[in-house]
């Protein structure tokens, strides 16, 4: 993967929440880039759009989504289609 701004690339999460550690395992296994965490527990809006699809992954320059569960070889794909 080639590597890509920190702001691209933000992982939608919970605190406390088991998937969203297994997501960011998977991240790091899959030789993400940099990404920006945002808990949506406290904003009304993010809890409302990811409430019961966190973890979410999102590529902020094409608003493209990859929705829990992924592997590694999808984060792979889905990170390689938005460079």
């Amino acid at each position: 993967m080639t590597e890509a701004p920190a702001s691209q690339w933000i992982l939608f999460q919970r605190d406390d929440c088991q998937l969203c550690d297994e997501a960011i395992a998977i991240l790091a296994q899959a030789g993400m880039p940099d990404f920006k965490s945002v808990w949506i527990d406290d904003d009304l809006i993010l809890e409302a759009r990811y409430g019961e699809r966190v973890p979410v992954l999102r590529d902020a320059s094409s608003e493209r989504e990859l929705d829990w569960p992924f592997d590694a070889d999808k984060v792979a794909a889905f990170v390689d289609v938005g460079q």
